[in-house]
């Protein structure tokens, strides 16, 4: 069975803060609430990437004995870069196979007219 209307994309329903310093001032950012869960990972894997390649950098000039802590952490944000844009490409195909129904639908009902 198709579905006449596609589900609405998925937003965020709640503000989160963040930007704090460790609760020495009120924070000074916030994700907002209505951002689409597809704008969100795209911001995510582009905040992540540039993390990557931050820290990438920085095992390349520090002390040997730090430089164990940086590749720890360039693993977990290689994993957690991997997440989002496997979550991303979810969303986009998800939206591709809405729009594919959509139009097959306007195709089906124009030839009944």
């Amino acid at each position: 069975m198709t579905k006449p209307v596609p589900d609405p994309p998925f937003v965020t329903k709640t503000s989160t803060t963040f930007g704090s310093c460790n609760s020495s001032h009120a924070p000074l950012f916030a994700v907002r609430t209505g951002v689409s869960s597809e704008d969100a990972l795209v911001h995510a894997s582009v905040l992540l990437r540039s993390a990557y390649q931050t820290n990438a950098q920085a095992c390349e000039k520090v002390e040997p004995d730090v430089r164990g802590l940086l590749w720890a952490t360039q693993h977990s944000l290689e994993m957690s870069l991997a997440l989002v844009e496997a979550l991303l490409d979810e969303v986009e195909a998800r939206s591709t196979t809405a729009a594919l129904v959509r139009r097959a639908g306007q195709v089906d009902h124009a030839s009944v007219e």
